[in-house]
Formats: structure tokens, sequence, C-alpha cells
């Protein structure tokens, strides 16, 4: 920061404040049960900013919004953790709900996470309207991209749409002759069950 900033420091930092600024840094992207997830949020903020576009839909955004201050969700009992969705999209227009988990890559226990998070969800509704669950990724990895394609929640799909950043770059990195699983993930995106970012904004256009 010393050197970035350098002469822009309107007064140089004492020793005792830069070694409570590095602290306060370490804490953010070194220590662990402190770590902040910096690439995560860094996605879910950039999502959200490009779907607040106005050429995107008529409808709002909010990253990291509480489950129960959705319109249409609620059952928040007195000292549960509050439950955060990574993005809510509500249609104003006609009172429709998309609940997005934004995840850069896809870890096994991220895995087990849907479920119970939809499960959440679904629990959390307030109204027997349905509802949207989508999950947006970079994930490369092709067995973990294909489970989310066929996840399923009682007698249907549990995500809505699987969308991905790049399926372009998912083609280019998988080649003609691939393996069963990288075989799998080419057949959603045939299929349509896997998207690209612009086809899933566009679609979300269309219904709004």
């Amino acid at each position: 920061i010393r050197e970035t900033l350098g002469s822009r420091l309107l007064e140089e930092p004492s020793s005792h404040e830069w070694v409570v600024l590095t602290q306060r840094i370490r804490e953010v992207i070194a220590v662990e049960n402190k770590r902040k997830n910096l690439v995560g949020e860094g996605f879910e903020d950039v999502l959200a900013e490009l779907l607040k576009k106005p050429a995107a839909g008529s409808f709002e955004v909010a990253a990291r919004r509480a489950l129960h201050e959705i319109p249409g969700f609620g059952n928040v009992r007195k000292g549960e953790k509050i439950n955060k969705v990574d993005l809510a999209i509500v249609d104003t227009k006609h009172g429709r709900h998309t609940l997005v988990t934004a995840k850069w890559s896809i870890r096994a226990d991220r895995e087990k996470q849907f479920a119970a998070e939809f499960s959440s969800y679904v629990q959390a509704r307030s109204n027997l309207e349905a509802f949207g669950y989508t999950l947006v990724t970079n994930e490369f990895d092709p067995a973990r991209l294909a489970r989310a394609c066929e996840a399923m929640a009682a007698n249907g799909r549990m995500f809505t749409h699987v969308v991905h950043i790049n399926p372009a770059a998912l083609r280019a990195v998988y080649g003609v002759n691939v393996e069963s699983s990288m075989r799998k993930v080419l057949g959603h995106l045939e299929a349509k069950r896997l998207i690209g970012l612009d086809e899933w904004v566009e679609h979300l256009r269309a219904n709004t």
C-alpha cells in the first residue's frame, strides 16, 4: 500500500498504524477463521451490477440479502442465524422471485449445501407461489457441472437454470474426444440445460 499510494498519502502513518493495518489485511485474506471470500463476494457484486443495467430488465437485484427481507419469504426464528441469499432478483411487475447461488467454483462441500439451501428456501416461502433457484458459476470440473445440471428436488430439477460464465470456453477446454462427464456437460449445453450468462440475462429480460 505504501509503494502504491506513495505521495498520495496525505501524511506518513506511524509504525503502529502500519502494524494495525497489516493485521487487519491479514485477518481478511490469511486468517482461516476470519477470512472473507473476496472472490465469491466480488463475483456476486459484479453479477448484481450487470443485472442492474437498465437494458437487463425491470427487476430489482440485491446481493447478500437476508432471506426474510425478500418479499414472499419469512419464517425467521428468534436467535436463528440469518440466512443470506447470494443474489435475490425480484420482478416487481409480476411478483416473481429468483434466488441465485453464485459460486465462482463448486467445492465438494458446496454441492451438499445446495440441497440444504434450497430446502430452507422452500420452508421459508410465505406463499404457495413457485420461485426460481438458479446457479451461476465459472466451474470447469465436468463432473460437478453435470451433477448440478442433474440435481433433483422432489420430482423436478432443483435448479431452474444452471448458468456458466463462458460456455465457449468449456467447449474449447473439453475438446472433441472427451470423457463421459465432459460429454454429459456438452449434452446439457446442447439441450440448453446449461446456458451462458448472456442467455440467462436475456431470459430474465424477456420475462419481465
